[in-house]
């Protein structure tokens, strides 16, 4: 022991740091006979300095004396084509990482010695040598501060002309390979969180600079692949295709949360480089095929994809900046409106013309600007963030010909696509990119009032301040597309719900989520839902009543009071969630579904389509309430038993209801006859159905051994889906159903808040031989009875839920 602890302190001592170093000193040439020995030694320079820089200072000043980073400096120089650069990387990179003391980073840091290592001639041919590069790279960035920066970067002047550290790394932005992104990623935003002027404006400046525009452009490529996905001819399944979007949106959104995160440095440069490039090259270029209403030639990203870029952009992104730009351009054909109804416009025969829309783009970039400056990016006027988009509409004559009053108030703009026919993904994506805005605490107040969503406290500035504005609160507000159109807009998603044959449960469900939020607004409004909406929503709900009233007939009617009561929380949580956390994924996926022509072919168990019904009627259940109430229905209520209940009524023995595999019941009720298992041969049995409340068994046992009035269960089946029948070339034989999938219920979310279902294996089949027709029908109506009785109490605890006037009943419940 105490020569195993004398060898340890030894590896470590000053001497044995010498000795190593000199070794080193002595290789002339690194090649594959002696690439062992100097991987060793370099292992243990590192282990010896981090060893040092924590516990013995005199080790680190060797290592200074001694100029050991020069020796890895050389090591790289003589080793080509020995493969000495990974190892030697790797624990360049533990030393860097490892090292705590100032002094020592500063001095690691110095002599260009980095430098020297980061601008080596590396051979990257596709090996593993590029991670491992990168990860040193990395571990770099993570010890500089402000006053070690100065020392990695080359300066002519006033002026950084070269960065390697940043350059090298700008190299691997674009690699395949992801964890090689995300570690160029952590570095840059390690520099940028830095503060430098002198680098900051190396990097802001072309042609370094180009990173930035790069961002976007390949974000943008990132939109047209997901676009091209979305649409595809290809023939895959709903499942396949929704993964591949999946992937192809993480990217995106990886993407955008990279860019959030250079804007939330706040260093004004970034932030102008980043907004430029932004609204330029995406965000109104995305827009243009929202404004157009034109068949897309292929040069566009439609306007189904174009709704979920924005609504991510201004989810992730927000800022004042980026939520007026995109509402302005949106809301435009509206705020002309709104304007026209109360003064003259530059309109002529309702047409608007283009001065008055470049006018309008001018206005708007005043807006954005100032948002900017107060977000950090001053001195940005002068670089016209909306000249991308007036050069494109002054070269498109037709386009802003095409934007008539009348047509924007009707089917024009972003209600086209929300009155579109029978396009219920295009319907939801636009109301959610107008539920963006109208939620975002950023939106100017002008702005929020064409919207018109329960904006109370712009309205009240109007009232506050008239004179800043030429129109009155009431004209704006009057004008404003939720309060406009909201009887048209609930119109268009009551169609929905009230589809006939209905819907998926997924376009079901996201449709009722924004019925939720516009009849909360209205009613805060002091407005109710007009008769025709009204009989457009009692009659979905009589759908989905109806729906849940047949599953009682279903062979998994014993599981939906516990169904219904493991969803009604995360039912109620799904919809009250906010828009700015909600993913608009799920216009996507909806698409995807209606893209589906086999959806019919594609099987739906019985456990799948019982879950599907419980939570379409909670859906309706709570929509009725918010229409009824104003707000949602805290838990359901059901009739449940308050004294001891009675058993099925057959005088089965106490232990009967509550058998096990194994139990020791009495037979008194049980019907004797035959079963043939597979591995058991023919077995001599007895029948016993039960009933119990919400529990239904069929047990199947064997005559005790030595108690001729019990028996001991050796198979249980669930009462519920046994569907006794009779064959019918053999009368005494009994054919039964047997449930195979046992339902675990999952309590966490998924991604698009609805139940995702498993694909359960199929279901039995026991076959009962019985001594005649007559005992075998005895067994058949025997177990239906007994099924009979436990549907009875299962509708029995339900029965609060179905009837019509249960909102009426549950206020005397709760007054009581």
């Amino acid at each position: 022991m105490w020569r195993s602890l004398w060898r340890s302190i030894d590896r470590f001592s000053l001497q044995h740091f010498k000795y190593v170093i000199n070794e080193l000193r002595g290789i002339k040439v690194v090649h594959k006979h002696n690439r062992e020995l100097v991987i060793d030694l370099l292992q243990s320079i590192v282990e010896i300095v981090t060893y040092g820089d924590r516990q013995d200072p005199m080790i680190f000043e060797c290592f200074m004396e001694y100029q050991v980073l020069a020796e890895f400096v050389r090591v790289l120089k003589i080793g080509k084509n020995s493969r000495i650069e990974v190892p030697l990387l790797q624990y360049l990179s533990i030393m860097i990482q490892n090292m705590d003391s100032e002094h020592a980073i500063y001095y690691c840091l110095s002599n260009d010695y980095i430098n020297s290592i980061i601008e080596h001639q590396y051979e990257f041919d596709g090996g593993d040598l590029a991670p491992y590069y990168v990860s040193f790279l990395r571990a770099v960035s993570s010890k500089i501060n402000r006053d070690t920066l100065c020392l990695l970067v080359k300066v002519h002047g006033d002026a950084v002309v070269s960065f390697p550290l940043y350059n090298e790394a700008l190299k691997f932005a674009r690699h395949g390979e992801k964890m090689i992104q995300t570690a160029v990623r952590a570095l840059t935003l390690n520099i940028y969180n830095v503060c430098d002027d002198m680098v900051y404006q190396f990097i802001t400046t072309p042609p370094v600079s180009k990173y930035f525009s790069d961002l976007v452009c390949r974000l943008k490529e990132q939109c047209f692949h997901l676009d091209t996905l979305l649409h595809s001819k290809e023939e895959a399944s709903t499942h396949e295709r929704r993964n591949e979007l999946v992937l192809e949106t993480d990217k995106i959104v990886d993407d955008i949360y990279y860019l959030k995160d250079i804007l939330s440095v706040g260093e004004y440069r970034l932030s102008r480089l980043i907004s430029q490039n932004l609204f330029s090259l995406l965000v109104f270029p995305t827009l243009l095929p929202l404004l157009q209403l034109r068949q897309n030639d292929g040069s566009n990203i439609s306007p189904l994809t174009s709704l979920y870029i924005v609504s991510r952009l201004l989810q992730v992104l927000d800022g004042k900046s980026m939520v007026d730009a995109v509402a302005g351009v949106i809301l435009y054909p509206y705020m002309t409106l709104s304007v026209g109804d109360a003064m003259e416009g530059d309109t002529v025969d309702g047409v608007c013309n283009a001065s008055s829309f470049l006018d309008h783009l001018n206005d708007m970039e005043k807006r954005v600007c100032s948002g900017l400056e107060s977000e950090g990016a001053e001195n940005i006027k002068s670089n016209n963030l909306f000249g991308h988009l007036a050069e494109y509409l002054s070269s498109n004559s037709q386009l802003i010909s095409g934007l008539r009053n009348d047509d924007c108030v009707e089917r024009g703009g972003v209600l086209a696509h929300i009155f579109a026919d029978n396009n219920h993904s295009l319907l939801l994506a636009s109301l959610f990119l107008l539920l963006i805005l109208a939620e975002s605490k950023d939106l100017d107040y002008l702005l929020a009032s064409m919207i018109g969503l329960s904006r109370i406290q712009d309205i009240v500035y109007w009232y506050i301040h008239p004179q800043n504005h030429d129109l009155s609160a009431s004209q704006v507000v009057d004008g404003s597309i939720f309060v406009k159109f909201m009887p048209q807009i609930l119109n268009a998603l009551l169609k929905i719900l009230a589809s006939q044959p209905p819907l998926s449960v997924l376009i079901q469900w996201h449709t009722g989520w924004f019925l939720r939020k516009l009849l909360i607004s209205q009613i805060s409004q002091g407005k109710t839902v007009n008769d025709l909406n009204f009989h457009l929503f009692n009659t979905s709900y009589e759908q989905s009543r109806e729906r849940l009233r047949k599953e009682l007939d279903g062979c998994w009617f014993d599981y939906i009071p516990d169904t219904l009561r493991n969803e009604w929380l995360s039912c109620k949580t799904a919809l009250e969630e906010s828009s700015q956390f909600k993913d608009p994924f799920f216009a996507l996926e909806i698409a995807v579904c209606q893209q589906d022509t086999d959806g019919d072919a594609t099987t739906v168990s019985a456990w799948q389509r019982m879950v599907e019904a419980v939570k379409v009627f909670i859906l309706h259940l709570q929509l009725k309430a918010v229409i009824f109430k104003g707000s949602l229905l805290e838990k359901p209520v059901l009739n449940m038993p308050n004294g001891p209940t009675a058993d099925s009524g057959r005088g089965h023995a106490s232990d009967t209801p509550s058998a096990s595999f194994g139990s020791d019941v009495s037979l008194g009720s049980g019907i004797p006859c035959r079963i043939a298992f597979s591995n058991a041969g023919i077995r001599d049995i007895y029948l016993i159905p039960v009933a119990r409340e919400t529990t239904g068994k069929l047990l199947l046992t064997e005559k005790h051994p030595f108690r001729s009035q019990r028996g001991v269960v050796i198979a249980i089946a669930p009462l519920a889906g046994l569907s006794p029948k009779i064959d019918n070339d053999h009368p005494s034989w009994l054919h039964l159903r047997i449930r195979e999938f046992d339902p675990k219920f999952n309590t966490s979310k998924a991604r698009s808040n609805h139940l995702k279902m498993s694909n359960h294996v199929a279901d039995g089949k026991w076959t009962l031989g019985f001594p005649n027709a007559k005992a075998c029908e005895a067994a058949r109506l025997l177990i239906l009875e007994e099924t009979c009785k436990q549907r009875s109490f299962v509708e029995s605890t339900l029965a609060p839920l179905l009837q019509d006037d249960y909102l009426g009943n549950l206020s005397v419940v709760e007054d009581e």
